[in-house]
């Protein structure tokens, strides 16, 4: 017997009016990572944020890996009348993004990837995976005191900041994580794997990469062209992985300039 597939009602926030923009956050994110792009975005569109499934507020489950996450996304756009629309994804949300645009090319207008490739990785999340999984939310009573057990194995308070983004309060006061950490774990390697190219997209593509980062190297490219053959590939100089909060200047400047080149 055939499963029956329950779709999932992702939370989102929007902002604006216009033709629609869907951004989805990288790992371990949420919908509120983007929320400064999105405000200066909807002064000429209408910008959906949305927290992928295991993310945020969005629905838990076991199951997590791209062809879900793209199917996710395309649920959500029939569920808001979304026929098509420009597609934003950062890092984990940029392989989704990639998913969903080979996976259904007729529901998206454009493609902007940012600081990822459509290729396997090795990883390199352990010691966050550790760290997280180390904290003990029993005995955790304030933001503090949580920042205090992350800071043994993360000392860079900048991660710690993002990931204590994720610390909530449940209904009888105690502190959870907004993540479902361990199914984010136990497909670790379903997030960390390439994209399943069925047929290439040949809509138009931008990727962006940070100029500190590793993420995309120059050898990718030509795996980039080969499955978004109208791909346009720069490079924000300075930036690291997190282009948006790092540069987001320079990233909205090439995606207008981006835009302007789709539109005329």
């Amino acid at each position: 017997m055939d499963k029956i597939k329950k779709m999932l009602s992702l939370n989102f926030k929007t902002y604006g009016q216009g033709n629609p923009i869907i951004i989805l956050h990288g790992l371990f994110g949420t919908l509120d990572n983007w929320q400064t792009i999105a405000r200066q975005l909807s002064e000429e569109y209408l910008v959906y944020l949305v927290d992928q499934r295991n993310h945020g507020r969005s629905p838990h489950t076991d199951e997590f890996d791209y062809p879900l996450l793209a199917e996710d996304l395309k649920d959500f756009m029939k569920s808001q009348g979304m026929s098509q629309a420009t597609i934003i994804g950062h890092s984990m949300g940029g392989k989704t993004a990639m998913q969903f645009a080979i996976s259904y090319p007729e529901m998206v207008t454009s493609l902007v990837v940012v600081d990822i490739a459509p290729k396997a990785y090795e990883g390199g999340h352990q010691e966050i995976f550790d760290a997280l999984l180390a904290v003990d939310l029993k005995k955790v009573d304030s933001r503090k005191q949580a920042d205090e057990q992350l800071a043994v194995a993360i000392p860079d308070f900048g991660v710690r900041q993002f990931l204590l983004k994720n610390l909530t309060r449940n209904k009888e006061g105690s502190y959870q994580w907004k993540m479902n950490l361990p199914a984010i774990y136990k497909n670790y390697q379903n997030i960390l794997a390439n994209i399943i190219p069925n047929e290439p997209y040949t809509g138009p593509s931008l990727f962006i990469s940070g100029g500190r980062s590793e993420y995309i190297r120059k050898d990718d490219e030509s795996l980039i062209m080969g499955i978004f053959p109208k791909a346009k590939i720069v490079t924000i100089s300075g930036a690291g992985h997190w282009v948006h909060a790092e540069a987001p200047k320079a990233l909205r400047s090439e995606f207008e300039n981006f835009m302007a080149g789709v539109t005329s």
